[in-house]
């Protein structure tokens, strides 16, 4: 098989990254714009030693679940968008069993429940980067810019926004820019931006930009400081947790900090998170601008320990935490804090969460949980492959998966947020 062949394809089930896996004489093929059950038509795009990627071309036989777009499907956050929403659920409950029995060995015996999200103006963080003058996404193994607009993730007055600031780009004739990360708050109201600049490039004439934002930084890649353009480049929200002691938690956080991008969805998986934890102390790593544990803080628990490495990350938990006079703050990494002498008696008691990047637990830190025995741990994964991996390496250390609930942070994308529950074994406890 090579590059532009083409095949007819019976597709079989998703696949995590939003393809569809079928078969072709013994080869697994991987195939965008397809749904399972359908017979299609794909042209091969590459082939590796291990797969073969294929695009759809046409569909012989098509899905009950197939709908018209418009949507360019290889543009950012779209791979699904050709499937009816109720069924992309679907697939993401079979991605997350498929990962839980074929790489963690931990069948599930029913599919996870999934909590839906409006599909359009769900995203309130995004990066974009700029081509010619233009604003977008890349597409799908490119660097070719496509508009987000056509998307749908972005707010309407976010993607007026954009329009503007394209309109300045070209006008100034301003050049070097060559990304930009936007953050919003949940209501949409107030936005900021930070801009990428190319090495040597004046940050000075981009400041007609900031029409329309709270705040806009900027940086050169020759430079590590940030330039504060106008305003102050950070944005808050307040949320509202459900417990009855729960007061509102208010979370300010830089443009650069990593958020949680679904505003339908984020004040329910906080909710979530805060009601597995019936008491403390309560450890956070990777715990962001604070989301899990200050609003744990705010809903009564007293003994909060937060771990953050981010620069800019920790920076606002610092200052967000303040308010509440049992937390204490730890702006290093989490593998210094787990492997020091005193983490063992910190976590022993304590329900621990974990809310780290894609790739998962680090050694070091998964054999420091399993040290320290805490009896409860809330894991919170963006991916479900190392999630599945790390939950096969908690229960061979005597946890077991108690519960799992999938958030649906990302509509039309095959992303899918999990929050699941692990407790040590009985036996093991005693």
């Amino acid at each position: 098989m090579h590059a532009g062949d083409v095949l007819t394809l019976d597709i079989e089930k998703p696949a995590a990254g939003g393809r569809m896996l079928a078969r072709h004489q013994g080869r697994v093929v991987l195939v965008s714009g397809a749904i399972p059950g359908e017979r299609v038509t794909a042209r091969i795009e590459r082939v590796s030693s291990a797969v073969v990627f294929a695009e759809t071309v046409d569909v012989t036989t098509p899905s009950a679940s197939r709908r018209a777009i418009s949507v360019d499907l290889r543009c950012g956050g779209c791979a699904l968008a050709h499937v009816e929403y109720d069924w992309q659920l679907h697939l993401k409950q079979e991605i997350v069993q498929d990962a839980f029995s074929r790489i963690g060995r931990l069948p599930l015996p029913d599919k996870p429940p999934i909590v839906s999200s409006p599909e359009r103006g769900y995203r309130m963080r995004a990066r974009l980067h700029v081509s010619g003058g233009r604003l977008g996404f890349f597409r799908e193994g490119t660097h070719d810019i496509c508009d987000p607009v056509t998307t749908g993730q972005l707010a309407d007055s976010t993607e007026q926004w954009l329009a503007r600031a394209s309109d300045v780009l070209q006008t100034h004739r301003l050049d070097g820019l060559t990304a930009l990360e936007i953050a919003e708050n949940v209501a949409g109201d107030a936005r900021a931006c930070h801009l990428e600049l190319r090495s040597g490039i004046d940050v000075a004439p981009f400041e007609p930009l900031a029409q329309g934002l709270v705040g806009l930084s900027a940086q050169r890649g020759d430079r590590p400081e940030v330039v504060v353009l106008a305003g102050r480049p950070s944005i808050a929200d307040t949320l509202e947790l459900s417990t009855p002691s729960a007061t509102a938690v208010t979370l300010g956080r830089d443009v650069r900090a990593f958020f949680q991008s679904n505003r339908f969805l984020v004040e329910r998986l906080a909710r979530h998170v805060v009601d597995l934890v019936p008491h403390g102390p309560v450890v956070d790593l990777y715990a962001g601008v604070g989301l899990f544990g200050l609003a744990l803080a705010a809903s009564g628990v007293d003994a909060v320990t937060l771990v953050e490495g981010d620069p800019v990350g920790g920076a606002d938990l610092e200052a967000n935490a303040r308010p509440y006079a049992g937390v204490r703050v730890e702006r290093r990494s989490v593998e210094s804090v787990v492997t020091s002498s005193r983490f063992g008696a910190i976590a022993a008691d304590a329900t621990v969460i974990v809310d780290p990047p894609r790739t998962g637990l680090s050694k070091e830190v998964l054999g420091a949980l399993v040290r320290a025995a805490p009896p409860r741990l809330v894991y919170v994964s963006c991916d479900p492959a190392t999630l599945a991996r790390d939950c096969r390496g908690l229960s061979d250390n005597g946890y077991e998966l108690a519960a799992m609930t999938l958030f649906d942070m990302f509509p039309n994308t095959a992303h899918v947020e999990a929050v699941a529950i692990l407790r040590r074994r009985r036996e093991q406890a005693t």
